[in-house]
């Protein structure tokens, strides 16, 4: 029976330390980390509840060791957040899902991921990165619409109707409130006005395939053209999801792919999308630490639109990992590629 450690960071214990909602909106709840000890358990592996970080950095220095760590902890501060778990692992030669230190950083930064990704030929929309007020030049940017958001952050935190700014006059404004609410820089892009949609992805290099696009569409006007923190929260009243298999949606999933395969994601991750004006998809963002509350968070939900359902996804994930490290799947005495294919 294999051994892993569940590694994350549960949501109440930050809030019981004065934290606010938004700032632990990309934290997961008690339920999701019960939803997959139960789906790790449902495939035969013993699962170890270790909790966040800091508490797998303890265990490690003991000399406490798994066959996997299944991280899901996202970090409280630092632009590289996403990477100290990777890290950890990386240091103590500890096996783990998902992808490495180096990946988790620069996804975060959404500048870093873009440049990458533009690099590689993908398309993305036109960005200035603003570090400060000293640093903004309204006159440098003749692109409206435009849209902005904080620079590191996930789960919709700092999108929202103030988001998408329209003239020159209001970007002052806009940009200002961000820095100062987030205390971080703030990406200022092109905005894309056509359909959005996020790509789930399994899987490694020439390996790694698209499981769904889901499209997202909003069902009110005050929300819309933002998936913000808000409609995230409320998706089941705001949002509406679908999974159309139109050309668009193709070559949407065909461009997440690419992205997937520039930035060196590794097992899962979820990438987001959007259409220009002239019906081209470009990238958005990835999110290689996708949520994974069985009924509420993106991939789960275009797995499942799709015929995959949660104990076989989250078997996916872990099969693409133990794959990757030459591991055997002791409960069944297959490899991970066998069990894949």
């Amino acid at each position: 029976m294999s051994r892993l450690a569940l590694v994350y960071d549960l949501r109440d214990d930050y809030l019981s330390m004065g934290y606010s909602i938004e700032q632990v909106a990309e934290f997961d709840t008690l339920e999701t980390i019960d939803q997959l000890d139960a789906a790790l358990r449902s495939n035969g592996h013993n699962v170890e509840r270790i909790g966040h970080g800091r508490a797998l950095a303890a265990a490690l220095v003991k000399g406490r060791r798994w066959d996997l760590v299944f991280s899901i902890a996202e970090g409280l501060t630092g632009r590289s957040r996403e990477a100290q778990v990777p890290a950890l692992c990386e240091l103590f030669d500890q096996p783990c899902v998902f992808s490495d230190p180096l990946t988790m950083a620069v996804t975060l930064d959404k500048s870093v991921a873009k440049r990458l990704v533009r690099d590689a030929g993908i398309v993305t929309a036109p960005f200035l990165v603003i570090e400060n007020m000293h640093n903004l030049d309204t006159t440098a940017w003749n692109q409206y619409p435009a849209f902005i958001k904080p620079l590191a952050e996930g789960t919709g935190k700092g999108c929202e109707r103030t988001s998408i700014v329209h003239r020159p006059d209001e970007l002052h404004g806009a940009i200002e409130d961000l820095l100062q609410r987030f205390a971080q820089p703030v990406l200022l892009e092109a905005y894309l006005p056509g359909r959005e949609f996020t790509v789930g992805i399994v899987g490694n290099g020439d390996d790694a395939e698209v499981i769904g696009v889901m499209e997202i569409s909003h069902r009110t006007a005050d929300e819309a053209g933002v998936y913000s923190f808000v409609s995230k929260e409320e998706c089941d009243s705001m949002i509406d999801y679908s999974c159309p298999a139109d050309p668009v949606a193709t070559a949407s999933g065909d461009c997440a792919l690419k992205a997937y395969r520039a930035l060196q994601c590794r097992d899962a991750a979820r990438v987001d999308i959007r259409v220009d004006m002239n019906g081209q998809p470009a990238f958005i963002e990835v999110n290689p630490i996708a949520g994974l509350h069985a009924t509420h968070s993106d991939l789960p939900m275009l797995a499942r639109f799709n015929g995959i359902d949660f104990n076989t996804l989250i078997a996916r994930i872990v099969a693409a990992a133990m794959q990757r490290y030459g591991l055997t799947l002791l409960t069944t005495n297959k490899t991970a590629h066998e069990l894949a294919a």
